[in-house]
């Protein structure tokens, strides 16, 4: 039996990322065209447990399509990873009339929901983070607007390596996953690309960066995951310039691409998902993330999310894999194995134009 809901509760948590708050702007303004008022809840499940909460109006909203970060604000709460932060949390929500929630933010984000839901709080997320490493879903709100911040940065970088024929070693965000390296390598013509997915040959990129000096190149950009490690970058921009005689330094772009108005493409995709996670709520379809799939908003299934996340990253069990349906497990398999196959493709044809 589909519940009645009457109030819904919206958060983001986690690191945040470019195109939150239209998600937030999609979600309000949906619910309240279909008669549901909405609480704000500030610094995601912090807030929850804390009960920190706000109604919001459609104008609460307004003006917020613009701009970075999260009018909600964020943060992480190890609290409510017990059983007594999560029984908190559905005690304020029953205390404020909260039917459900709606949950912006990457895996942990998502953990914390499926807590929610099944404790009697149903919950459907919003993947939000600039690292595009939500497996499940094509893409991730923030994830357009975080590489175009890397490129603007290092089109700039590019200007004074040219002037001074110099070697920048730029370390970019993105935890484990390598899409920003890889993509913004490829955008901004990377001599070198770094990312942990796919093996490294410093050797082979030192003797490249010789060859190119001796041919006249002047300038030298080297992208690198800061999932290759701590202090990894530091010690390849040593390593390149003591073997190649380079002039070489380190650029760490930091949290900057996190910030920044948002890009068209995070705008309109958040807000199709805001319309879209209501809409799944309303229908009874709870613990689900919203996904780009083909060009479409779909509902997963969060433990589908997990387990498919899991094989992904290489980090399920062969007896994971071996208890999963046969029918289930082919598709996950397939599909994974298709994700890597995009990556590499895209690595390697970084490499290609690298000259």
């Amino acid at each position: 039996m589909t519940k009645e809901f009457k109030r819904i509760g919206v958060l983001t948590s986690g690191g945040d990322a470019p195109g939150m708050n239209a998600a937030i702007r999609s979600v309000v303004r949906t619910a309240i065209s279909r008669g549901i008022e909405v609480m704000g809840i500030y610094c995601g499940y912090k807030g929850l447990i804390e009960n920190d909460m706000k109604l919001l109006t459609e104008r609460d909203v307004s003006n917020i399509l613009n701009h970075g970060g999260t009018m909600l604000y964020s943060d992480r709460c190890e609290k409510f990873k017990t059983p007594e932060g999560v029984a908190l949390g559905v005690e304020n929500c029953r205390k404020n009339g909260i039917d459900g929630i709606i949950t912006l933010g990457g895996d942990g984000t998502f953990r914390g929901a499926t807590d929610l839901t099944r404790s009697g709080v149903p919950c459907i997320g919003i993947p939000c983070t600039i690292d595009n490493d939500i497996s499940a879903t094509d893409y991730t709100i923030g994830y357009d607007t975080a590489k175009n911040t890397v490129v603007e940065m290092v089109d700039r970088l590019r200007d004074t390596c040219e002037s001074h024929a110099r070697c920048n070693v730029v370390e970019v965000m993105g935890r484990h996953s390598g899409y920003i390296p890889v993509e913004c390598g490829i955008a901004i013509g990377a001599t070198g690309i770094a990312i942990p997915e796919i093996p490294f040959d410093k050797d082979k990129l030192i003797n490249n960066i010789t060859t190119l000096s001796h041919n006249g190149k002047r300038n030298f950009i080297v992208m690198v995951s800061e999932g290759m490690g701590k202090g990894y970058s530091q010690q390849l921009t040593d390593e390149i310039q003591e073997k190649t005689g380079i002039e070489t330094r380190l650029a760490v772009l930091a949290h900057v691409q996190r910030g920044g108005s948002p890009s068209c493409t995070d705008r309109v995709t958040a807000t199709r998902m805001g319309y879209r996670a209501v809409e799944q709520l309303l229908e009874g379809k709870y613990n689900q993330v919203m996904c780009l799939k083909e060009g479409n908003i779909h509902a997963e299934e969060v433990e589908y999310a997990f387990t498919f996340d899991r094989i992904v990253k290489g980090k399920a069990t062969q007896e994971e894999i071996d208890a999963l349906e046969p029918t289930l497990r082919h598709e996950m398999l397939e599909r994974a194995a298709s994700k890597k196959d995009h990556l590499v493709r895209l690595y390697n044809l970084a490499g290609s134009v690298s000259l």
